[in-house]
Order: C-alpha cells, then sequence, then structure tokens
C-alpha cells in the first residue's frame, strides 16, 4: 500500500503491520467527548491492554497537528483527555480542515474507520456506532457512521447501536447499503446499554474464527464497505430496558428542550443518561468498550491467521 503523506503511523503499529501481526484500531471520541477526565484517559489505556491481552495490537486513531495518526503515545492519551470537549470532534467532513489547518481532533467511528483503510488496518473495537436519530424523519439527523460503514472496508465490534438512537431505522439504513450486521453469540441485536432492542440481528456468530471467515469472504468477493459485530453488553452490567428507555426518553426531551442538536446532541445525551442513572450506565460503557476490545483482538487474530 502506497503511504499516505498526511498519515503517520507509530513505530510498533508500523511494525506489527509489516510482520502481518493482528491490530485493532480505536477511536479517540470516547477519550475528549465520551467522559470526564481522568476517567476518559484510564478507560483508554485500560482498553487498549485488553487489546494487548487478547494477542493483538492496539492502535489509538486521532488527528493531532493536523497529522492522522494510528497508534497513540500515553502522554498523546493524556493530552487529549485533558483537552476535553476543546478538542474538535471529527468526522469525514472535518478531516481536510484540520489537516490542512493543522489542528487537532477526536475521531468518531467515521473518521476512525477512514484511517484505520488508510493503514490498512480491518478491524476496529468501539462502544456503540451512530445511526438514524430519533425524528429524523423531520430532522434529517442520520450519523456519518452509517454511510461509512458502506463504503470503507473496515468491520466494527460495537455493544450495537446507542440506544438514543431509533435503531430499527438504523437497521433498515444498514440494510439498504448492505452492511452485514454479525451477533456475536446472540440473535438479538443489542442496544449498547442493554443486550436486547426487540431486534434481530442478520446472522448469528458463534467464534471469531466464523466472524473472520465471514469478512475474508466479503472482501474477497469485492464487496466493499464494513461490517457490524454486535457484540452485547456483559450481563453482569446490563442496564435494565424500561428503565433505560424512560431515562433515555427524558434526556431526548431535555435536549429538545435546550436546542442541543449536530455534534452536540451524542455527548449532551450521554452525559445526561449518566447523571440520571447516578453512574450506572458509564460503568456500563467502560465494561461493554473492554468487552468489544477483546473480541476484536480475537477477531483481528483469526483474521490474520487466514492470511
Amino acid at each position: 500500500m502506497k503511504p499516505n503523506a498526511h498519515l503517520h503511523l507509530a513505530p510498533p503499529i508500523a511494525e506489527a503491520l509489516e510482520q502481518d501481526q493482528p491490530v485493532v484500531v480505536l477511536e479517540s471520541t470516547i477519550i475528549s467527548h465520551g467522559m470526564p477526565y481522568p476517567k476518559n484517559v484510564e478507560t483508554a489505556l485500560r482498553v487498549e491492554a485488553a487489546v494487548r491481552e487478547a494477542g493483538a495490537i492496539p492502535a489509538t486513531i486521532a488527528v493531532i497537528g493536523g497529522q492522522l495518526r494510528a497508534g497513540l503515545s500515553e502522554a498523546e492519551i493524556k493530552y487529549l483527555g485533558k483537552k476535553g470537549t476543546a478538542v474538535t470532534k471529527v468526522s469525514r467532513r472535518d478531516l481536510p480542515v484540520l489537516v490542512a489547518q493543522k489542528e487537532d481532533g477526536a475521531t468518531t467511528v467515521a473518521a476512525t474507520m477512514i484511517i484505520a483503510a488508510l493503514a490498512g488496518i480491518r478491524v476496529f473495537a468501539t462502544g456503540g456506532i451512530g445511526g438514524v436519530h430519533r425524528g429524523a424523519a423531520q430532522t434529517m439527523d442520520i450519523s456519518a457512521d452509517l454511510q461509512e460503514l458502506a463504503r470503507t472496508n473496515v468491520a466494527v465490534v460495537c455493544a450495537g447501536a446507542k440506544s438514543i438512537l431509533d435503531l430499527r431505522l438504523t437497521l433498515e439504513y444498514l440494510e439498504t447499503m448492505g452492511v452485514p450486521v454479525l451477533g456475536y453469540q446472540t440473535d438479538a441485536f443489542p442496544a449498547f446499554y442493554t443486550r436486547k432492542s426487540g431486534l434481530a440481528v442478520d446472522y448469528r456468530m458463534e467464534s471469531p474464527q466464523e466472524i473472520a471467515q465471514v469478512l475474508k469472504a466479503k472482501w474477497e468477493l469485492g464487496l466493499g464497505g464494513g461490517a457490524v459485530i454486535a457484540n452485547p453488553v456483559p450481563e453482569a452490567y446490563a442496564m435494565p430496558e424500561e428503565e433505560m428507555e424512560q431515562v433515555i426518553a427524558k434526556a431526548i426531551a431535555e435536549a429538545s428542550q435546550q436546542g442541543v442538536t449536530g455534534k452536540a446532541l451524542t455527548p449532551f445525551l450521554l452525559s445526561r443518561i449518566e447523571q440520571l442513572t447516578q453512574g450506572d450506565s458509564l460503568a456500563a460503557n467502560i465494561e461493554l468498550v473492554l468487552n468489544n476490545a477483546r473480541l476484536a483482538a480475537a477477531v483481528s487474530v483469526a483474521l490474520s491467521g487466514l492470511g
């Protein structure tokens, strides 16, 4: 692959890719916009450690000084964590501006996928993907994550889509765009904080090896785009479904009353949900990200073993 002039691979990542070792990419929005400091830094380092323990190399992705970075040092992760929401939340449309203006950016699912693909990494662990927001028929608020999944060859391991979204329309969009939704040891599409959404995945997969074989076949067939690997939050940390629906409805109503929209909406909702659940949702968020990191590492190991 011809190197991109704007992409910097950290030495451990460059070495791992050169030797065909399994690598898992991680996003940085969770560091700057997902939770407060220092919990954000502690979580990011724990997620990297979980990937290593499961046999893969972690590559946290961000934009620093206008440079697309695959693989951050601990100091760089702390830098993003301390700056927090002062760091721009970056999706596809923002990347050229930040590169040109040499700014910092915390990457969303979409931007992380783009940089991962430039680096030649095909497995990504996150918390939950973005999707079609509730009321999108009026607002047209649809996450760029969905379009990126349709066009970029990176598989995303997640706890489904964030339950603040319209999950039925999110799955309809993914079906229309040809993105397979694979459930890891589940028939139900998980809803981030809860293990079930009342909706089904496309196919149930029982092992990381089975998932890797599907991904290999997809890309060998020339079927561009990624896949959603839906991995439910561990049962011990799952939130009660009815309780979460009431909390989410309250948070969405408050966002509407305060006129919170666009990039600010998801961070506002997640923060308000954390307050309304007295921190339980944050604990669930951390555990599901760790759970996804472990599965992503196993899938990356299996994929690299297929050649």
